[in-house]
């Protein structure tokens, strides 16, 4: 939106004094062109603006001249909420709405608050995902309309894909509210309400059709105890495992069971730990290496040793040479 730029342009050039116009062009991802015609709005409209020619030219305004216009727009408010994590506002199209708000409140703040800000930005940076995450590897491409029926209380009508038979099926949500965990979006819909992962939404509509959020509907409190019932419902009926850790080495508290174990002469600890399968404690437990022994199942301790074994075989049978 036009008006919207020209405020930016504004409050940019009083933020940053001189600015050139392929850098304004830049900052707010339009050509040069469109700058210099939102500049002589800018001038016509009696904003006291000038530019210098030449290598060390630019836009400026005139000395001492600030505005007072550092009022938010509604959608610039939503955005603020998200500015500790500009890649989440980024995927729900908030990202030059979040730049704008953050303008517009630097603008507000007094010189020395000004400064202090723009150290923590220089310092912080808040990156969510996981290291290994694949860059594509949660894409939603639905993630937009989503987040407008969250906020609009709009009925949605998908195809989701789920892990068990028949895996994709027709759903109706009432989208109550949107969580980003460890770069993944999820949406807490009614009836209910539960929980689908927005990658798995392979078709969407909107539909005409308005809900009611409940008025008593906490997002934060739902999902915590979400989680906590997710950790529980993962390793309920499991089988077991009983382990030998060596010093220093820990498991999350939430995976083992019965009391406290206490260090034997050598310092190793030995717990009980619930298990999804053979298969997979045999992957969890090779990640910590000669940190860990097995006792028991006996299946799972044969397996992993017949790993062990066949890697050493691997490693020795050829030796390198020739590389520093």
């Amino acid at each position: 939106m036009k008006s919207s730029r020209l405020v930016s342009i504004l409050l940019l050039l009083q933020a940053r004094g001189r600015m050139t116009a392929a850098q304004l062009a830049e900052e707010l991802e339009v050509s040069v062109r469109t700058v210099y015609r939102d500049v002589e709005a800018l001038g016509a409209a009696g904003v006291p603006l000038y530019g210098d020619a030449g290598h060390a030219g630019g836009y400026r305004l005139l000395d001492g001249y600030r505005t007072r216009l550092t009022g938010l727009n509604a959608d610039e408010a939503q955005a603020l909420f998200l500015a500790g994590a500009p890649g989440a506002a980024a995927q729900l199209g908030l990202g030059s709405v979040l730049a704008a708000a953050r303008l517009k409140v630097r603008a507000a703040l007094p010189p020395e608050l000004r400064t202090h800000a723009d150290r923590i930005s220089s310092r912080f940076h808040l990156d969510a995902p996981g290291w290994y995450a694949e860059a594509d590897a949660h894409e939603a491409p639905h993630l937009t309309a989503v987040a407008d029926a969250v906020w609009n209380d709009r009925v949605l009508d998908v195809l989701y894909r789920r892990w068990r038979e028949p895996t994709d099926v027709e759903r109706r949500l009432e989208p109550w509210g949107l969580v980003l965990k460890a770069g993944r979006w999820y949406v807490v819909a009614g009836p209910g309400p539960r929980t689908y992962r927005v990658d798995q939404i392979l078709e969407l509509a909107v539909s005409d059709e308005e809900f009611t959020r409940p008025p008593d509907f906490d997002l934060a409190a739902h999902w915590a105890r979400y989680q906590r019932g997710f950790h529980e419902r993962l390793y309920q009926g499991r089988a077991e495992a009983v382990v030998r850790l060596a010093p220093g080495v820990t498991l999350a508290r939430a995976r083992a069971t019965g009391p406290d174990p206490s260090p034997d002469a050598d310092g190793w600890t030995t717990l009980t730990v619930p298990i999804e399968s053979v298969e997979h404690a045999h992957a969890e437990f090779l990640r910590l290496g000669a940190d860990v022994e097995v006792l028991r199942p006996a299946e799972l301790r044969a397996r992993i040793a017949r790993t062990v074994t066949e890697l050493a075989a691997r490693y020795a049978e050829r030796p390198l040479s020739g590389h520093g």
